[in-house]
Parts: C-alpha cells; sequence; structure tokens
C-alpha cells in the first residue's frame, strides 16, 4: 500500500491523531503537498460523503473525517505556493436565516468544506439579509450558503438573495441553499446554483460547481 493510500484511509477510518505523521512521511517520499491532496485528502472526503449520504457513514464518521482532513491541510499549508490547490480555494459565506435558531446541519457542512480545504466564514444563526449582505461585500465569497431548518423560515432564504441582488453582490459567485425542508425544486425556483440534500455531498457539490464554472471562464 501507498503512502497516499494510507492517508486515505486514515481519513475515512477518522484517525486524526495519525494524519500529520503519514503527511509528513509522504512529504519525505518525495509528494508535494498538492498532490497529497488531490490524490489522497480530497478524493477520502469525497468518498465520506458519498458513504455519508448512502447511511453507510453517520455523524460520528463524518465528524472525525473532516477532523483528519482539517488537520492535514492544516500542516501543509505553510508549503503550498500561490499557485496551490490549497491557497486558491475560495471562500465560503454561511449562515442561518434570520427566524432561525438551528445550526447543526450548518455546522456539519461547514466541518466538511473546511475539511476539504475551503476558508469559512461562519455569520451562526438568526442572520438577517443585511448581515448576509455586509459579509459578501468584506470577504467577497465565490459561494453564499443559505439554511434553514423549518419551512417558516425557509422564506427568508428567498428574501436574503433579494438583498445581494439589489445590492448588486448576487453576480459573480453561486449560491448554495440546504436544509431540512429545502428541495431541489426550491433551489431551481430561487435560482440558486447548488443545492445539497445533506452535510456529507455538500462539499463535493460547490467543489464540482466552482471547477465548472472556472472552465466557462
Amino acid at each position: 500500500m501507498s503512502i497516499l493510500d494510507s492517508i486515505y484511509n486514515t481519513v475515512l477510518e477518522g484517525k486524526r491523531h495519525e494524519i500529520e505523521g503519514l503527511v509528513k512521511r509522504a512529504l519525505e517520499e518525495g509528494f508535494s503537498a498538492t498532490d497529497i491532496i488531490e490524490k489522497a485528502l480530497r478524493p477520502a472526503m469525497d468518498e465520506v460523503g458519498l458513504r455519508f449520504s448512502q447511511a453507510e457513514f453517520f455523524l460520528p464518521d463524518l465528524i472525525l473525517a473532516a477532523e483528519a482532513t482539517k488537520r492535514a491541510i492544516s500542516y501543509l499549508k505553510p508549503l503550498l505556493g500561490e499557485r496551490d490547490v490549497v491557497s486558491q480555494q475560495e471562500t465560503v459565506v454561511i449562515g442561518t436565516v434570520q427566524g432561525d435558531l438551528h445550526d447543526i446541519g450548518k455546522n456539519l457542512v461547514i466541518a466538511t468544506l473546511e475539511g476539504t480545504g475551503y476558508r469559512v466564514v461562519d455569520l451562526g444563526v438568526d442572520v438577517a439579509p443585511e448581515r448576509f449582505v455586509e459579509a459578501v461585500r468584506e470577504h467577497n465569497p465565490a459561494v453564499v450558503g443559505f439554511s434553514a431548518l423549518l419551512s417558516t423560515t425557509m422564506v427568508n432564504i428567498p428574501r436574503t438573495i433579494a438583498a445581494l441582488e439589489e445590492a448588486g453582490l448576487r453576480e459573480g459567485r453561486l449560491v448554495a441553499v440546504g436544509g431540512a425542508p429545502v428541495t431541489q425544486r426550491n433551489a431551481d425556483e430561487w435560482q440558486a446554483e447548488i443545492y445539497a440534500p445533506d452535510a456529507g455531498t455538500a462539499a463535493r457539490i460547490v467543489t464540482e460547481k466552482l471547477a465548472a464554472r472556472r472552465q466557462c471562464v
């Protein structure tokens, strides 16, 4: 088994205390930081998300795998140059919309995004449209994520998207939506580019959509 296979399996097993040692070994064997990310860490998190969506993995598995990956990427960051993958990973601004105090799903999405190397700005819960506008203006994210757990609060997702449009901040970035009552149909109605049915697949879908957008530029 190669060292990259060992890193991949260690992420799947959520062995966060072992990951740095394996990453160090991979570097000593001549693999670049980008090799480790693209050939081991990111595929592992994709597999974790797939298994989670298929109910083969559960919340503890997802959290431990994300933590292992975050540790590995933190170890590798000082070695990455300006053109390397993680240093170019876009920012994601995310929050639970106004009136909704639930954040478990949102926090799991954040864990998978950070585990994949994204910079995440977490606005928390009960976030007013004005706060989203302010954060987007400040951080210039590639993706803005809106979460809602209640059918009574999900109406604030399109209202917040409209606030971004009115502020001239909608164009040039992707909108992501999710939460228990939210469906693909809702995402289509709101013209949101990204819909994730669960936290496990969110990072993979974000990565795929961003890659597709870069190819179109």
